[in-house]
C-alpha cells in the first residue's frame, strides 16, 4: 500500500519528536500509549488505536480500523478494509484514506491532504481539509464550520454486478461550512447546501438549499 510522502514543512503540524522504533505486524492490533511519540505504525490484519496526544508518522493497516483519540498528530491515516474515526484536534500533514469503510473527523481537525473513500461515508465536523474530499459510493457531510480548501468529487463506479438501481449518495454542506473548489459529480447524487454555506461551482447535480439545523430526509 502506498505511503503518502507529504512533508511536515506544510506547516500544519509542528515537527514530531518520534521514538526510535517502528511498530510493524502482520497479524495483530496495535495499541499506543497516551502522549507517546512513535515512528511508523503498520499492521496487515488488525486495528490501530491511537491514544490521546499520540504523535506518529505513517499509520497504516489493511484489514482493520483506525481509531484516534483527541489531539493526535501524524503524517497520514490509511486503511483498506476498515473505518477511520478521529476525535478532536487531529492534525495530519497528509491525508486520510480507506477503501471499504467510513471516515469521521471531529471538531478542530486539520488535514493537510485529502480525505478519500470508495465504499463508505465521510463526515467532517469543524474540520479543515487542505485538498479534495472524494468518494464513489458513500455519503459526504461537510458539517458545521468545516472548510474544504479543495473540492468535492463523487466518481462514477467502474462497474456493478447489481441488477437493482444504485443508491444515490447524499452530499450535505452544512451550516457555516465552506468548500473553496468545484463540486464535481460523475454520478447521480442528492446535494443539500445550507443557506449559510459557501461553495464553488457545481457540475452534475442540482443544489437543494435548506435553512434548518439538519438536511431534509430523502
Amino acid at each position: 500500500m502506498k505511503r503518502l510522502l507529504i512533508l511536515l514543512a506544510l506547516g500544519l503540524a509542528s515537527p514530531l519528536a518520534v521514538a526510535s522504533d517502528d511498530i510493524s505486524k502482520v497479524n495483530g492490533s496495535i495499541r499506543t500509549e497516551s502522549g507517546t511519540a512513535y515512528r511508523d505504525l503498520d499492521t496487515v490484519n488488525g486495528s490501530i488505536h491511537l491514544a490521546k496526544g499520540v504523535q506518529a508518522r505513517g499509520v497504516e493497516t489493511v484489514n482493520g480500523s483506525i481509531n484516534a483519540e483527541d489531539n493526535v498528530q501524524a503524517r497520514s491515516l490509511e486503511t483498506v478494509n476498515g473505518a477511520v474515526r478521529a476525535g478532536r484536534g487531529l492534525v495530519l500533514s497528509g491525508g486520510v484514506e480507506t477503501v471499504n469503510g467510513s471516515i469521521f473527523i471531529d471538531q478542530g481537525g486539520r488535514i493537510g491532504g485529502g480525505v478519500e473513500t470508495v465504499n463508505g461515508g465521510i463526515g467532517l465536523v469543524g474540520t479543515e481539509v487542505g485538498r479534495n474530499v472524494e468518494t464513489v459510493n458513500g455519503d459526504i457531510t461537510v458539517g458545521i464550520g468545516s472548510h474544504v480548501k479543495g473540492g468535492i468529487r463523487v466518481t462514477k463506479p467502474s462497474f456493478s454486478l447489481s441488477l437493482t438501481p444504485p443508491r444515490k449518495p447524499r452530499i450535505i454542506i452544512g451550516p457555516n461550512a465552506t468548500v473553496d473548489g468545484a463540486l464535481n459529480f460523475e454520478r447521480e447524487v442528492t446535494l443539500y447546501v445550507h443557506d449559510s454555506a459557501s461553495i464553488g461551482p457545481v457540475s452534475g447535480a442540482t443544489v437543494r438549499r435548506f435553512d434548518t439545523e439538519a438536511a431534509p430526509k430523502d
